[in-house]
């Protein structure tokens, strides 16, 4: 014990004050704001896209995301633009203005033939892009601004962003493209624990930086593993052996209480000697329940969070492995139908196999949960004591 202690406090030593840093950010910090309020566009134009659409609702939902996450990137570039120039003390006004032009200058006009094709091209490598795009914009109009002034600087890197971003259209470059080179293996690897581990780490990761990992990747993941949910079922229905252990629904053993598997720590945070932590963990244990973690997400926050950044990661993943495990040996059955995530834990898995094992297996990846995040737990009680005794 001593020396998972020391182990814990020499992390803490190393490992916060540099998280922390990056946490604070200008552009991290615009990036943990703009995020969230770009979700009202998704909701807007996922709810336009399902009504106009033909077929059933879950065929028009399935149809909608590509499209809805192309919209929602017009959003979040404007929105990370303009609070991150006012971080930088760059004319917002000006910074959005350009980053609108520049980033409908780099669309994957080549691939559509419709306003829709090409929401549905952009897909979820427009939100890369506005980041990307937002970062430029901002970075070359205060470098420049410093070195020619206000007005000669920011004419010269208006020129320069969209001249580049000009360019590269003429050139036939695409740099959605590229992104979505870089995205595409993740729904290529199939049914494999290799994919279970891999999608649940990329999308922690983007998580613990403000990102919606889920939302961002469900373009590329979602139509893909949909279809291997639909093979289990045609195979359920026929009387058949399911041929596939990663399905939609199989994400609801990794996650818990939603993103990062976080239930058992809303549980831990309600007997929290820090005062805050047990009114955020209050708030949250509801939404919990149903698999929703942005209370905690952004309540605690767990978003660049340096004490819980790490567990937020490997639980999941270490959920991945396990239910991988215990479905492929026959401990659990495999998920003959979708449930939405949305479905209260624990009953989720069960109407996803119609196997009680499956909520066994649950409440004990819950349990492996907690044992991850406990150690934390305490580094981040101990954190927040001291704030308050100086405070």
């Amino acid at each position: 014990m001593r020396r998972a202690a020391s182990q814990l406090r020499r992390l803490e030593a190393n490992l916060v004050p540099r998280v922390r840093a990056f946490a604070q950010l200008p552009e991290m910090e615009a990036i943990q704001k703009a995020l969230p309020l770009s979700f009202a566009v998704l909701a807007v134009a996922l709810g336009i896209l399902i009504a106009l659409r033909p077929g059933t609702f879950f065929e028009r939902l399935y149809g909608a995301f590509a499209p809805a996450f192309g919209s929602m990137s017009f959003g979040f570039v404007v929105l990370l633009t303009f609070d991150l120039a006012r971080r930088r003390t760059v004319p917002a006004a000006l910074a959005t203005a350009v980053a609108a032009v520049t980033f409908c200058i780099l669309l994957p006009y080549e691939r559509a033939s419709s306003f829709e094709g090409l929401l549905r091209a952009l897909g979820s490598s427009g939100l890369f892009l506005a980041i990307g795009v937002a970062f430029v914009v901002v970075t070359a109009l205060r470098l420049c601004a410093r070195r020619f002034g206000v007005a000669g600087g920011s004419l010269l890197a208006i020129v320069l962003v969209i001249g580049a971003a000009a360019g590269m259209r003429a050139a036939g470059v695409s740099v959605t493209g590229a992104l979505d080179a870089a995205i595409a293996p993740l729904g290529t690897l199939g049914d494999s624990l290799t994919a279970l581990v891999l999608i649940t780490f990329v999308e922690m990761l983007l998580w613990t930086m403000g990102i919606h990992g889920p939302a961002l990747l469900a373009a590329v993941v979602l139509p893909v593993y949909m279809q291997l949910q639909s093979e289990n079922a045609s195979a359920f229905a026929r009387g058949d052996p399911l041929p596939h252990i990663v399905t939609v629904s199989t994400f609801l053993f990794v996650f818990p209480g939603g993103a990062g598997a976080t239930l058992p720590l809303v549980l831990m945070l309600l007997r929290s000697k820090v005062k805050r932590a047990r009114v955020t963990a209050a708030a949250a244990l509801v939404p919990s329940m149903f698999n929703v973690s942005e209370a905690l997400m952004f309540g605690l926050p767990l978003v660049l969070n340096p004490y819980f950044a790490l567990p937020f990661v490997l639980a999941p993943m270490l959920l991945a492995v396990v239910t991988w495990e215990a479905i492929k040996i026959g401990l659990v059955a495999r998920p003959s139908y979708y449930i939405p995530s949305s479905v209260p834990f624990p009953l989720s898995v069960f109407f996803a196999t119609r196997d009680w094992h499956a909520m066994a297996l649950l409440v004990f990846n819950a349990f492996l949960a907690c044992l991850v995040y406990w150690p934390f737990v305490g580094l981040y009680e101990r954190h927040e004591r001291s704030l308050e005794t100086a405070a």
